[in-house]
């Protein structure tokens, strides 16, 4: 078994043992904050950017027009630990596209949205240790019966804007000696809507994300690739910042608090036995 699958199950396991209720409040007592930490508590406000279209994850809710989803309790949890309170918060939704200039103009904080993590992001900004790994995978219709990765030979596949989900199939699609085509749309919405409408053969992001657009007439398909990290971003030079963040997700790693989240919100560890 791969490390990051054993990560993935050391963090369902933490998950069985915090039954009921939400996490603790807070985990690190701290009498003198760093500057940069210290100056959004002066603020009274954490602003963080977070996405709006992924159930479970990020997503706006249009019968309640709340935020809701496991990252949005995440950073309601910073909040409080931060502020005092978790309703001293402000969100702003977010795309692969907007995230990092939000981050750039000092729009929010940080950034906590499927923010995967890779060697060349890291030159940009800062990102905490990973609170959840996932794979990229597809979702297709049922009715054109693909079920494999050699199903998917000549088809088109709509993939999100500025994020690492086009690199990753055409390396998976060159390793298996198949032919792709892609097309790049702006939002997970625009591309489920894509797929439905046939303008599309298959809609490619992490699986966790996927499994909010499944619905009676798709599917997602028993594979998967390439895991990704999702770490907590914010700008390269609030160190004191990062620092502080990377120890509340070290701590609530350990001690089950990230599992109890994702537990709460119906987010399920993903994992494929196809590679």
């Amino acid at each position: 078994m791969k490390n990051w699958k054993k990560s993935i199950l050391s963090l369902s396991l933490l998950g069985t043992t915090l039954l009921g209720g939400l996490a603790p409040a807070t985990v690190f007592a701290q009498e003198e904050l760093p500057a940069q930490v210290q100056a959004i508590k002066d603020a009274g406000v954490f602003k963080v950017g977070i996405k709006e279209d992924v159930p479970h994850f990020g997503f706006l809710n249009p019968d309640t027009t709340e935020h809701e989803g496991f990252e949005i309790d995440l950073a309601r949890l910073i909040a409080e630990e931060i502020t005092g309170s978790a309703d001293n918060i402000a969100f702003t939704g977010v795309t692969p596209k907007t995230r990092g200039p939000l981050l750039d103009n000092g729009e929010v904080d940080a950034v906590i949205a499927t923010f995967t993590i890779t060697e060349e992001r890291k030159e940009t900004y800062n990102f905490t240790e990973p609170y959840f790994i996932d794979e990229v995978g597809f979702l297709v219709r049922t009715e054109d019966g693909i079920t494999d990765f050699a199903g998917l030979e000549g088809k088109t596949i709509g993939v999100p804007q500025s994020a690492t989900t086009k690199d990753l199939v055409q390396a998976e699609a060159d390793d298996q000696g198949v032919t792709v085509k892609f097309s790049e749309l702006a939002t997970y919405p625009e591309l489920k809507t894509a797929l439905t409408s046939k303008r599309i053969d298959a809609m490619s992001v992490d699986k966790s994300i996927l499994a909010g657009y499944v619905d009676d007439n798709s599917q997602i398909l028993d594979i998967g690739f390439s895991p990704q990290e999702y770490g907590i971003a914010t700008k390269l030079s609030n160190d004191e910042l990062h620092n502080y963040l990377n120890e509340l997700i070290a701590g609530w790693l350990e001690d089950g608090t990230i599992a109890e989240l994702l537990e709460a919100n119906g987010v399920q560890a993903t994992s494929s036995d196809s590679e």
